[in-house]
């Protein structure tokens, strides 16, 4: 088996089942299976996907209820488990396939035996870039992002930075982090580096795995010779500054980022934006 493709599910039936039909309209010219991982949504998925990709016809698409909402590491984890590809794409279910980005993904990881985990471009449904690599955060990016301290020239600075504002994404290269909206994994890094840290229930988890495989002595790529449409909602940045906090999805956020600091402390996180600025490009 070349690839294990990842969709993890938490009450958006619709979206997985535009996903999956996008997979196979443009399908990956290797052997591939893909794997619907479904958090306890109870919103249909399972029918859904024996309707419209019966086992018959679409012998490659496996569904696994985990019984519980496990979160993104916890419910990914439960289908990294249970594939058995060469690489492991993880895709959102908001994720729409563009013509053989798949099969460019596979071949720009095939080229660069050195290359742990990349990401393709994603672009916003009207094209315009969806900004999904970044520097790695320090303790007041956080702060810069939901307080009006952002405004200030200093914030302004720091969260272009954090951005990478200086960077067209245009051109393919080495960066910090990727967003866990899609990520192509190879299997014989992530034996070493392991699976996505479980205590992370929603964000900061896919920052902490690229740490991780980057400290392992593996590279994270931002490929911009393939790229996909993200129907991407910020859902813990809706609300104003003063009620934001008091959001669930936002509370969730601010508990990720304070395990996140823990685990990777201050000097750490000053040393790694340090290298970020002397890595080259890929």
């Amino acid at each position: 088996m070349d690839l294990s493709i990842i969709i993890l599910n938490y009450k958006s039936r619709g979206l997985v089942r535009q996903c999956v039909k996008t997979i196979e309209l443009f399908a990956p010219k290797c052997s591939y299976e893909i794997i619907v991982v479904d958090n306890d949504s109870k919103d249909g998925t399972a029918e859904m996907l024996a309707a419209h990709f019966p086992a018959a016809k679409f012998p490659q698409v496996r569904f696994i209820q985990t019984g519980a909402n496990l979160g993104f590491a916890g419910g990914n984890n439960v289908g990294i488990r249970a594939s058995g590809g060469k690489y492991v794409l993880i895709m959102n279910p908001d994720i729409i396939v563009r013509p053989g980005a798949i099969d460019e993904m596979l071949r720009f990881m095939e080229a660069n035996p050195d290359v742990g985990v990349a990401g393709p471009k994603l672009v916003h449904p009207d094209g315009s870039i969806d900004y999904s690599c970044y520097r790695f955060p320090t303790y007041a990016i956080p702060l810069y992002r939901r307080t009006p301290l952002g405004k200030l020239p200093a914030g302004k600075r720091a969260v272009a930075s954090y951005l990478m504002d200086d960077y067209d994404h245009e051109t393919t290269r080495d960066v910090d982090w990727l967003l866990g909206a899609v990520l192509t994994v190879r299997r014989s890094a992530l034996d070493k580096v392991g699976l996505l840290d479980d205590r992370f229930f929603l964000y900061f988890e896919d920052t902490d795995w690229c740490r991780r495989f980057w400290n392992a002595g593996w590279r994270v790529v931002y490929h911009t010779g393939a790229n996909m449409v993200h129907f991407h909602e910020r859902l813990s940045a809706q609300g104003s500054w003063v009620t934001g906090p008091f959001r669930k999805s936002a509370r969730i956020h601010i508990e990720s980022c304070v395990k996140y600091f823990r685990k990777w402390h201050f000097a750490d996180a000053k040393a790694a934006e340090k290298n970020a600025k002397q890595r080259p490009p890929a």
